[in-house]
C-alpha cells in the first residue's frame, strides 16, 4: 500500500525527530518484553488506583472551572481508528512503532501493519499509550486551535476550514478527541477523510512514479543546461563582439550610400519636373479618394436611417401581432365557454365563472354595426352590457348616471371621441369603477376586454 499524501505532508511539516522521541519514551508490550523497573512501577501504580480516583485527580488543576477532559485513541468509536491512524500516522513511522513493539504483521507489509495497529488502537495497549503521545506531541498545535472552540459548530468550523486547505492530519486528532465534538460532528469527519481518501488514492501512485521520473529527468536537463548556458554565453560573448564591430562599419556604409541616393534622385526630379507632376497626381487622387468617402459616408447614413425606420416597424408589428394573438385566445376562450367542462379542467377558473355573472359593464364607443356582437359575446359570459356610443349621437352628459350604474367600464380607445375618452377616465376615478381601456374596435378586441374583466387582471380604475 502506498503511503498516502497526508502522511508524506504530515511527516515534512513534523519529521522525524518528534517520532524519535516518542519512540524512545513508548514502552514496548510486557509480550514480548519486559518493562524497565521506573515503567513497571508507574504501570502497576496506575493500574491499581481506582477509575473515581483518576477522574478526580484529572479535574484537579481546573478545580475552579471543571470540563470534560478530552477523549483517549482507546476512548473512540471503532470506525474512527482507521482513519485516525492511516491519516495521522505516516507509514514510516507506524514501521519503527511495528518493529519497537513487535507486530506479528510483515515490516514490507503496510497494510498489514495498518490493520494491526488499528485493532491495538482500540483497547488501551502499549502501542495505544504510546500513539496517543505522539499525536498529543505533534499535533499539540493542533489541539491548541481547536481547544478555542466553545461549541460543536465552532468545531466544525474549525474542521471545514482545515480540510480546506489540506491540513487535516492535526485536524481531524484534535476534533475526534475534543470533549466538545458531537457524534455528528465525528460521523461528518469520518465521511470527509473516507471520501479524501479515494480522491487522493485514485492516481497517486502513478503520480509518485511520474515525479520521480520527471525528478530526476530534470536534475539531469539542468546540469545539461547550465554547462551548454555557459559554453553558448562565451561564445555568444564573442561572436557579439565581432557582429557589433562589423554591423557598425556596415551602418555607417549604408547610410552614407543611402543619403548620396536619396541627394541624387531628388536632384534629378527637379530637373525635370517630375516632382510637380507627381504631387499633382498625389493631390488629384486624394481629392477623388475624399469624394468617394464621403458618398460612401452618406450611403451609409441612409442606411443607418432605414435600419431605425425598419427596426421601428418591425416593432410595430411585434405590438400588433403580439395583440392580435392575445385577442384570438380571448375569442377562443369565450367561443369554449358555451360549452362548459369541454376543455377538461374546472369551470371556476374559466371565464363566464360565477363571480362575473351578473355583473354590469359599460362599454362606451366602438362600432355601432358590431354593438350586436359585443352582447352576445357578454351573455355568454353571463355579463349584462351596457352600451353607449361615446357622443356619435347619444348625449355625453349620460355617462355619470350610466358610470354609476354599472360595475365597471370598457372603451375602445381608437373609436371613441376624445371628450367621451377624458370623460370615461374622470368619471370612473372619481366614482372608483374598473376601467378597462383596449385598442380595437373588432370583436376579437372587445372579447379580450371581457376576457381581462372576468380574470380580474386589473382594479385599478385607471388601467
Amino acid at each position: 500500500m502506498t503511503r498516502g499524501i497526508l502522511g508524506r505532508h504530515i511527516q515534512q511539516l513534523f519529521g522525524d525527530a518528534e517520532m524519535k522521541d516518542a519512540l524512545d519514551n513508548a514502552a514496548p508490550p510486557a509480550l514480548f518484553a519486559p518493562l524497565p523497573g521506573k515503567l513497571a512501577q508507574q504501570q502497576a501504580a496506575l493500574a491499581a488506583t481506582p477509575q473515581t480516583t483518576l477522574a478526580t485527580l484529572a479535574a484537579q488543576p481546573q478545580a475552579a472551572a471543571p470540563k470534560r477532559s478530552r477523549r483517549k485513541l482507546w476512548q473512540l468509536e471503532d470506525k474512527l481508528h482507521c482513519p485516525v491512524v492511516g491519516t495521522c500516522l505516516p507509514m514510516d513511522d507506524l514501521a519503527q512503532l511495528g518493529k519497537r513493539f513487535r507486530f506479528m504483521a510483515e515490516r514490507n507489509n503496510e497494510f498489514s501493519l495498518h490493520v494491526e495497529a488499528v485493532n491495538q488502537s482500540r483497547e488501551k495497549t502499549p502501542f495505544a499509550e504510546a500513539l496517543q503521545k505522539l499525536f498529543e506531541r505533534r499535533y499539540l498545535q493542533a489541539i491548541k486551535n481547536f481547544d478555542a472552540a466553545r461549541s460543536d459548530e465552532e468545531l466544525r468550523r474549525l474542521w471545514r476550514q482545515h480540510l480546506q486547505l489540506g491540513d487535516v492530519a492535526g485536524a481531524l486528532w484534535a476534533l475526534v478527541t475534543h470533549p466538545l465534538a458531537s457524534v455528528d460532528t465525528r460521523d461528518q469527519a469520518y465521511g470527509d477523510i473516507h471520501m479524501l481518501s479515494h480522491q487522493v488514492g485514485a492516481g497517486q501512485t502513478a503520480d509518485v512514479r511520474r515525479m520521480e521520473a520527471m525528478g530526476r529527468e530534470i536534475a539531469e536537463l539542468k546540469q545539461t543546461l547550465e554547462m551548454t548556458r555557459q559554453e553558448t554565453a562565451r561564445r555568444e560573448n564573442l561572436w557579439q563582439v565581432k557582429l557589433q564591430a562589423r554591423l557598425a562599419e556596415e551602418r555607417q556604409q549604408d547610410s552614407r550610400e543611402q543619403e548620396i541616393q536619396q541627394l541624387q534622385a531628388r536632384l534629378e526630379r527637379f530637373e525635370n519636373g517630375m516632382a510637380m507632376v507627381d504631387m499633382g497626381r498625389k493631390l488629384l487622387s486624394l481629392t477623388a479618394s475624399n469624394e468617394h468617402l464621403q458618398v460612401v459616408a452618406e450611403r451609409a447614413r441612409q442606411q443607418e436611417e432605414e435600419i431605425c425606420v425598419l427596426q421601428e416597424s418591425l416593432a410595430t408589428t411585434r405590438q400588433e401581432r403580439d395583440l392580435l394573438a392575445a385577442e384570438r385566445e380571448a375569442l377562443e376562450t369565450l367561443m369554449m365557454a358555451e360549452s362548459p367542462g369541454s376543455c377538461g379542467e374546472s369551470c371556476d377558473d374559466c371565464p363566464g365563472s360565477e363571480s362575473i355573472r351578473g355583473r354590469r359593464i359599460l362599454c362606451v364607443g366602438g362600432r355601432s354595426q358590431l354593438v350586436i356582437h359585443y352582447r352576445r359575446l357578454a351573455e355568454k359570459l353571463g355579463i349584462k352590457l351596457i352600451h353607449h356610443d361615446g357622443g356619435m349621437e347619444e348625449s355625453l352628459s349620460r355617462l355619470p348616471d350610466m358610470i354609476s350604474g354599472a360595475d365597471a367600464v370598457i372603451c375602445p380607445t381608437d373609436c371613441v371621441s376624445h371628450p367621451a375618452y377624458y370623460r370615461i377616465k374622470s368619471q370612473c376615478k372619481r366614482q372608483g369603477k374598473p376601467c378597462f381601456l383596449f385598442k380595437g374596435a373588432g370583436v376579437s378586441s372587445f372579447a379580450a376586454a371581457l376576457v381581462r374583466i372576468s380574470n380580474e387582471e386589473s382594479t385599478s380604475p385607471s388601467h
